[in-house]
């Protein structure tokens, strides 16, 4: 990623279309929900946001979210995403996702996405996925991330996911509280751990757990900053500045609109350098990062 040109680096980015895949159309209320909660109907395709960052002189992280245990849809692959990174390396990073589910066959896909198709990360979503993190069944998939000293990015606190739906589409929030993945941190912690989204409604569980634990983060993607609770302003200004980073949850949110409402929330003027591209480069070991630990 050639950082120098870069203005800030999104760490949270989703793919929802496929040029892969044929459309799958099975689960698709769970997107009708999700339009109706997120008041958005935005779906780029790749090249699409390709074009978006670009101009933005914005890098980007992107993934999928693998939930076809739960939900039952076909997943967007990897690949497409790898693919995608490796023709533009000047503005994207491809991380992968697997369902938990898939145990040591998972372990086996993560292992491949790493070695042959350059994957520099894993994104996890115990809601939407249906599992808690420190079940053991997702413990070989770590096993993986944690040997490449890779990082991994759950989602955590509220999911406009299934809101709305009868019984909440059948998800469950409480897989997704940030106090879970202690667990995860202790015995992995070689894995680089981003929480991601202010938290609601255990923000101050995941400031706790970020301030006890070296090896966890916070990104700030999913909501407009100006949204931001109190304490994660005050915690991403003083002591969680190295560890707080620049996410937006595009397509829902742009970091056009992302970073407007940044610059009005509140944060210190020294801060914002380090939360917009500088602890993203010491996250994902880029530019002056590459030759050190994530978290030095």
């Amino acid at each position: 990623m050639k950082t120098d040109d870069l203005i800030a680096i999104d760490v949270h980015t989703h793919l929802e279309v496929s040029c892969w895949n044929p459309f799958d159309s099975y689960g698709e209320e769970y997107d009708r929900a999700a339009d109706k909660y997120f008041r958005s109907t935005r779906r780029p395709t790749m090249a699409e946001a390709l074009a978006y960052y670009r101009a933005q002189k914005v890098g980007f992280v992107m993934f999928c979210v693998d939930a076809e245990a739960q939900i039952g849809r076909r997943r967007i692959p990897n690949e497409e995403i790898a693919e995608a990174a490796r023709d533009n390396p000047d503005i994207m990073i491809a991380f992968g996702s697997v369902d938990p589910h898939k145990g040591k066959m998972g372990a086996r896909e993560v292992r491949r996405l790493i070695e042959e198709h350059g994957v520099k990360g894993f994104k996890f979503h115990p809601t939407v996925q249906g599992f808690e993190p420190y079940d053991r069944m997702a413990w070989p998939l770590y096993e993986v991330i944690a040997e490449y000293k890779l990082p991994a990015i759950f989602h955590s606190g509220h999911s406009g996911i299934g809101s709305g739906m009868r019984c909440g589409g059948g998800l469950r929030l409480q897989n997704s509280n940030p106090m879970l993945l202690e667990d995860v941190a202790i015995d992995f912690p070689d894995m680089q751990i981003v929480i991601a989204h202010p938290s609601w409604p255990w923000q101050d569980e995941a400031i706790s757990l970020a301030m006890h634990k070296p090896n966890i983060w916070i990104d700030l993607s999913g909501w407009s900053p100006k949204y931001f609770p109190p304490q994660l302003v005050q915690y991403a200004n003083t002591l969680l500045k190295d560890r707080v980073l620049f996410g937006s949850d595009f397509p829902l949110i742009t970091p056009e609109r992302w970073m407007k409402d940044f610059e009005e929330a509140g944060f210190r003027d020294e801060v914002k350098p380090l939360i917009l591209k500088d602890n993203a480069m010491r996250l994902l070991r880029l530019g002056k990062y590459a030759d050190t630990a994530p978290a030095a």
